[in-house]
């Protein structure tokens, strides 16, 4: 006996006793109203999705899919039409369609991380293996900022396999692609020389213990193993640093041309830093508290406008064995703190490069600390310090302090080791920028 619909049956009714029955597991009756409400208004597309689901149950796939391409057509923007559109194109095998469909379902909402998960699953069955690695990599980082997938207590009973299984993927996938990354010099030059490469790199993928030797010391990215390890670092490790303080004088004429034209600064956090950033900057005095810098490189980028206007400086960073990694390295520019200002601890991130200061402008009350261990600046004279030890910096005068920064290689690393590394860390960096989602505010 089929359910006949009231004369006087509105719409908003069939909904209410669709969701109602719905709600109490009486699907069959909710299929009903819902059809019923499909009679009157054949576009609505909550009924659509569950006159699909239930079709797609009773393995009606045909007539699920109709109903849900119907559904997607005239709710383009709703990630769940196209993420139960997926589903069911997995379920009916059709693997391309429902890649393409998850695609879209993430453009629309870039964090819904079961779909992600879904996503890769279809993918390393259509024998796409780096995509798959990708997704399903995307999936677990977003999953875990939220909280979830940490543990088999925060990860739902009916994912727990899905998501070992992609952990388990991703980690073999990351390794076999981060160790090709030094294939090319292991083939070149034999594997004695990467010893020390392959320990970082296991220790990276938490295959084996850190060992850090001095507690103080804790790099937030990548740790080098056996290599000399304490806060600052005597000159004669670098023999240039005599010609870089030989040009204190230019350098420093240079800044006050910067200075006294007003050249843009940037703060050196961001114009708008995140709330890990913001505990990094403190005022000590009645102004506000600020950190700005004038670049040469930034992140490896060079910043053409400013190297022309401080020739003298360029040409001296230029001579330089700087760290030269693609997107990361080097970072060189004038650090300017104002009165005031207190850069709080913090650490770097990894002990692969070490940090110098060319102190150019020094009022007194000025000092930076490095793992407990305070030093003052003096104009013209370096201090190398590795920033992976957690390190401070203060200005409680009433003049601005300026110093030049630049980074360079540890010199314990042999040429063939650096190598290793710039090519291990631009891979780690472009997997990294390619599963990138966009700000949460977005």
């Amino acid at each position: 006996m089929t359910m006949s619909k009231p004369a006087d049956a509105t719409i908003d009714s069939l909904r209410t006793s669709a969701r109602q029955a719905a709600q109490r597991g009486e699907l069959a009756a909710a299929e009903r109203a819902f059809l019923a409400l499909l009679e009157r208004q054949p576009q609505d597309v909550e009924a659509l999705r569950f006159v699909a689901s239930r079709r797609s149950t009773r393995g009606d796939h045909a007539a699920a899919m109709q109903a849900l391409r119907l559904a997607v057509e005239l709710a383009p923007e709703d990630p769940a039409t196209w993420v139960q559109l997926a589903n069911l194109q997995v379920a009916a095998a059709e693997l391309h369609g429902a890649v393409g469909s998850f695609r879209r379902a993430l453009s629309l909402a870039p964090r819904i991380f079961v779909a992600r998960l879904q996503l890769g699953a279809a993918l390393e069955q259509l024998g796409q293996p780096h995509e798959a690695l990708k997704a399903y990599f995307m999936a677990i980082e977003s999953a875990r900022a939220m909280g979830r997938w940490q543990d088999d207590a925060t990860t739902a009973p009916t994912l727990r396999e899905a998501v070992k299984h992609a952990v388990k993927y991703v980690n073999r996938g990351r390794r076999q692609l981060f160790r090709g990354a030094i294939e090319p010099l292991r083939a070149r030059y034999g594997g004695a020389g990467l010893t020390r490469v392959e320990r970082c790199l296991a220790i990276y993928f938490s295959e084996q213990a850190a060992n850090i030797p001095d507690p103080r010391q804790k790099p937030k990215f990548l740790f080098f193993p056996d290599i000399s390890s304490q806060p600052y670092y005597p000159r004669r490790h670098f023999p240039w640093l005599e010609a870089l303080e030989a040009g204190t004088d230019a350098v420093r004429d240079e800044l006050r041309a910067v200075l006294a034209q007003g050249q843009p600064l940037e703060a050196f956090l961001g114009p708008a830093p995140a709330p890990a950033g913001q505990c990094m900057l403190q005022a000590t005095g009645a102004g506000e508290a600020a950190w700005d810098a004038y670049f040469f490189y930034r992140h490896g980028e060079r910043y053409d406008a400013h190297c022309a206007q401080c020739p003298q400086t360029t040409a001296l960073l230029d001579a330089l064995p700087l760290v030269r990694i693609r997107d990361h390295a080097p970072e060189t520019l004038f650090s300017v703190l104002t009165p005031g200002s207190h850069i709080l601890p913090h650490t770097g991130v990894t002990n692969t490069r070490l940090v110098t200061h060319l102190p150019l402008i020094v009022p007194p009350d000025c000092a930076i600390r490095v793992a407990g261990e305070e030093h003052v600046w003096r104009e013209g004279h370096c201090v190398t310090f590795d920033d992976t030890y957690e390190h401070e910096a203060w200005n409680r005068s009433e003049q601005t302090r300026v110093v030049l920064i630049l980074d360079s290689w540890h010199p314990d690393l042999s040429e063939l080791e650096r190598a290793a590394v710039t090519d291990l860390v631009e891979a780690i960096g472009d997997f990294n920028q390619s599963c990138a989602l966009p700000p949460l505010s977005a």
